[in-house]
């Protein structure tokens, strides 16, 4: 491992295998975050279902009260050498993280239908039951507005991108070589 390489941020569409990427490179060292499991700690309080409305809903909502770094902020009091930190949906996000020595951040991206799939076999609560819904739904994370999810503004911030159309073998060769 680059010894240099101290903080990786994750970003890309639903089901592109952004978790994937976190679990290898989990098993490769790093310490996990997760700015979805901030949201998920609001809804525990909120007490609202875990779903991917109200994930959206209430990331947007603390993007809105608290400034679109919030989520960033946080789990930067967290955070220590050689983390990995996934589902950056912000730009604001990546700004707020990029002031930590030695961010780098990867974005991940596949074909919408290889998604779909990927996303109605992993068993969440994704709240969308067809490929048409699967495309509304991720319109919504597509915003301009500045405290909204922008994943293809995220993506364009990259330092860099990998196409994950392949097999899981193959994300992990990628990610090797990203190493």
């Amino acid at each position: 491992m680059n010894s240099a390489l101290k903080l990786i941020g994750l970003t890309g569409t639903n089901g592109a295998g952004k978790g994937e990427s976190a679990r290898f490179f989990v098993d490769s060292g790093f310490a996990f975050f997760s700015l979805s499991d901030i949201i998920r700690r609001e809804l525990e309080v909120r007490g609202l279902e875990e779903n991917r409305d109200n994930l959206i809903r209430t990331g947007n909502e603390l993007r809105e009260t608290s400034g679109a770094d919030v989520l960033a902020r946080r789990v930067m009091a967290l955070i220590s050498d050689h983390s990995v930190i996934d589902s950056i949906r912000n730009p604001e996000e990546i700004a707020a993280l990029r002031e930590f020595p030695g961010f780098l951040l990867l974005a991940l991206d596949a074909p919408v239908a290889l998604r779909y799939e990927r996303t109605r076999k992993r068993g969440r609560n994704e709240s969308s039951r067809t490929l048409e819904e699967f495309q509304a739904k991720e319109a919504e994370e597509r915003s301009d507005r500045k405290t909204g999810q922008q994943l293809h503004a995220c993506i364009r911030l990259a330092d860099h991108v990998i196409q994950n159309d392949g097999t899981l073998d193959e994300l992990r060769a990628q990610l090797e070589k990203f190493l």
